[in-house]
């Protein structure tokens, strides 16, 4: 072999070496953002990628980097209706590089139902930093059955109350109790039917194997817009701007609890005032931005609330009074 042949094939060699390691290594940069990035911001997600809370963090997180000039991750820690990502938060340093991304009901219920499994208490363990968006929950039927308006269900649960029982994604849930209220509310006895996620929940309930499901506006519109389902009323106050077409409970002439879902960052206990109120106030200018706007109403199915610290305190602290007495009253206990 030729003195020249013998130099190219060791530079080949070296080349393939090389560029194997900086794969390698770029490879290894994609996997641990967060070590790469030792300034970067956590987003704590207490439920699964591609999730509804996790999207809208996702979203913001996004936008974040370049208001605040970090990194900021988005970590799931999924699992137990969003306790697991809880836990975390309570064992977080507050240094204001840590925060949780949920929905209210991982509050609320979590401390009102599940109260002695906690191993935090929101108001001692937690700082409410700022609110993100609120969507309607809903209550819908199978488009087989035949109706179309409350009324007209509450005439057919009379008619059929061996039938009477509702869809809901897991038990001691703001939509299980929901659909229990509704029941008291028309003095008709809805038995919870407990589901693994919201996918079977759905996919009974445009079989017509489901008489009714309590649940999120972004788990059943795209049925009900396409005519399998139809979502019969909303518990909100007043009809939401992402489905102005749908009436509200109380509209209809029954007179229910309102209620509705939310999302909300939470730092822990002792972070600084000042960390809390820039990210406070930086949540609120990607909240503003019409590009957000436009993808939390058109593509997440939620509505962009800012809410101060305090205000989400104040909304917190007034959930917990009117569910506590629904949830003592119903005799739930976990198992």
């Amino acid at each position: 072999m030729s003195l020249r042949r013998q130099s190219m094939k060791i530079i080949t060699r070296r080349h393939i070496l090389l560029s194997g390691i900086a794969l390698a290594m770029a490879q290894l940069a994609h996997a641990q953002p967060a070590a790469a990035d030792k300034n970067a911001i956590r987003f704590l997600v207490g439920f699964s990628a591609g999730g509804g809370t996790d999207m809208v963090a996702r979203l913001i997180a996004e936008k974040l980097r370049d208001v605040l000039g970090q990194t900021v991750i988005v970590e799931n820690r999924a699992g137990a209706g969003g306790r697991i990502a809880a836990d975390a938060l309570v064992s977080a340093t507050p240094d204001g590089d840590t925060f949780m991304v949920a929905n209210n009901a991982v509050l609320t219920f979590q401390t009102l139902v599940f109260g002695k499994q906690i191993r935090w208490n929101y108001k001692h363990d937690f700082a409410p930093v700022v609110g993100i968006s609120s969507y309607p929950l809903g209550l819908a039927v199978p488009s087989s059955l035949g109706v179309k308006t409350l009324p007209e269900f509450i005439r057919w649960l009379r008619e059929h109350p061996a039938q009477a029982t509702f869809g809901t994604t897991g038990l001691g849930g703001q939509t299980h109790f929901l659909g229990e209220a509704l029941g008291q509310s028309i003095g008709v006895a809805m038995n919870a039917v407990p589901y693994k996620g919201a996918t079977p929940m759905v996919t009974d309930l445009v079989g017509g194997q489901l008489p009714a499901a309590v649940g999120l506006m972004d788990d059943m519109l795209k049925f009900h817009r396409a005519g399998s389902i139809r979502v019969i009323g909303i518990f909100s106050a007043a009809r939401s701007p992402l489905i102005p077409d749908i009436p509200t409970i109380n509209e209809q002439g029954y007179k229910l609890m309102v209620s509705e879902g939310w999302q909300g960052i939470w730092a822990p206990a002792r972070t600084p005032r000042a960390k809390i109120e820039r990210m406070q106030n930086a949540v609120k200018k990607v909240l503003e931005m019409p590009d957000v706007q436009r993808a939390m109403m058109t593509r997440l199915n939620v509505q962009p609330t800012y809410r101060s610290a305090s205000d989400v305190a104040l909304l917190l602290e007034a959930e917990m009074k009117q569910w506590a007495p629904i949830i003592k009253a119903s005799g739930f206990k976990p198992d």
